[in-house]
């Protein structure tokens, strides 16, 4: 019999029974009543997780379309990409690929953002949209929104473009109060949903902007979102299942309390922190700039990381990740992410203990 392997990884990660039953519900029409009334009703949950009283958009696409979409919707000069790890470093590479003129803010992998350089950079000129990825899954480093947001202030005519894709709804983030033009985050990391969907919500001031650039092309468009929004729609044909699996999560999230999850998201993340410590490893994240939602472990003891997955994955029929992209075998990660408890975590931890 083939047992269902769980996931530990930073995304996707594991999707409970009442999530995958809400993804099973019968479909509906996409532009029928009861289509809006399903879209509707996640509005104003989605703003409150969103810190936010503009519309929060269903995309039926990995949390990169609306990356890419951003671009294509507000550059109209020069933009400037944060880079600290695999996925900031590829929204520059998505940003030359899409033909705009862009620009490194390149730090070495496993340090954050600073807003020092920031601020250097941009009192130069010559910059009319910021990326950052708020929490870079590929390190485990959280750079410091709020004072990144207090530098973006002092340049009001540079748009910011911020991936929450792995800090969504573990942490406060608060779009508005920050000053984010387009917050976006997708639905297969803490969300636990299954992959396939991304939220986002986006400034007046950047949907003004969107208006002014030409190119925009119509699937990432944001002004037919906010078209077909004031309907209760999507401007293309939706993932349904997504849909009334978010609005299923919707649930859950508030039955706990938002200040619940987020309270139980860092005692989660405190019980590997107190693993790494206790077996001798060390964090590929400096202090103080270390993700709430995974962790990145430096593999100074020299373990043979593959076959301790393989072993993990045998014995107890779940997974950790080995390490991204040329931090494979050197480094690991451990998601604590979704709907893990203390409980579930210490589970895993003493089957790596066990496997080790």
């Amino acid at each position: 019999m083939n047992v269902p392997i769980k996931l530990f990884i930073p995304g996707p990660v594991h999707v409970s029974p009442k999530t995958w039953a809400a993804f099973s519900t019968p479909l509906i029409g996409h532009r029928s009543q009861d289509f809006q009334k399903l879209y509707a009703t996640c509005q104003p949950r989605l703003q409150e997780l969103f810190g936010t009283i503009r519309p929060v958009y269903i995309s039926t696409s990995s949390a990169w379309g609306v990356m890419e979409g951003a671009l294509r919707n507000l550059v109209k000069g020069k933009v400037l990409n944060c880079m600290n790890g695999a996925f900031s470093d590829k929204w520059f590479d998505v940003a030359q690929r899409c033909g705009y003129e862009a620009e490194k803010l390149q730090v070495p992998w496993g340090e954050p953002i600073q807003p020092a350089v920031l601020k250097a950079r941009l009192e130069q000129g010559g910059i009319d949209l910021v990326t950052l990825i708020h929490n870079e899954t590929s390190t485990g480093v959280l750079s410091p929104l709020q004072e990144l947001a207090e530098v973006m202030r002092q340049f009001p005519d540079v748009l910011f473009v911020v991936d929450t894709v792995s800090s969504f709804s573990t942490m406060p983030i608060p779009m508005e109060e920050l000053g984010i033009d387009v917050m976006l985050t997708g639905c297969q990391k803490a969300l636990a949903l299954p992959p396939g969907m991304a939220l986002f919500s986006v400034s007046e001031k950047a949907m003004a902007r969107a208006a002014e650039v030409k190119g925009r092309g119509y699937y990432f468009d944001f002004l037919e979102f906010q078209k077909n929004h004031e309907s209760n729609m999507t401007p293309s044909t939706p993932s349904i299942s997504h849909i009334y699996a978010l609005a299923s999560k919707l649930d859950d999230i508030f039955e706990e309390g938002i200040a619940k999850r987020y309270e139980r998201h860092a005692a989660t993340n405190q019980l590997v922190h107190a693993w790494v410590k206790e077996r001798g490893f060390d964090f590929f994240a400096p202090e103080g700039y270390r993700s709430l939602s995974l962790t990145c472990v430096k593999n100074n003891r020299e373990v043979d990381v593959a076959a301790w997955i393989a072993r993990l994955k045998e014995k107890h029929h779940c997974v950790i990740d080995g390490g991204y992209g040329p931090l494979k075998g050197k480094t690991f990660r451990i998601s604590n992410m979704g709907d893990e408890t203390e409980e579930t975590i210490a589970e895993l931890l003493g089957w790596l203990d066990e496997t080790l």
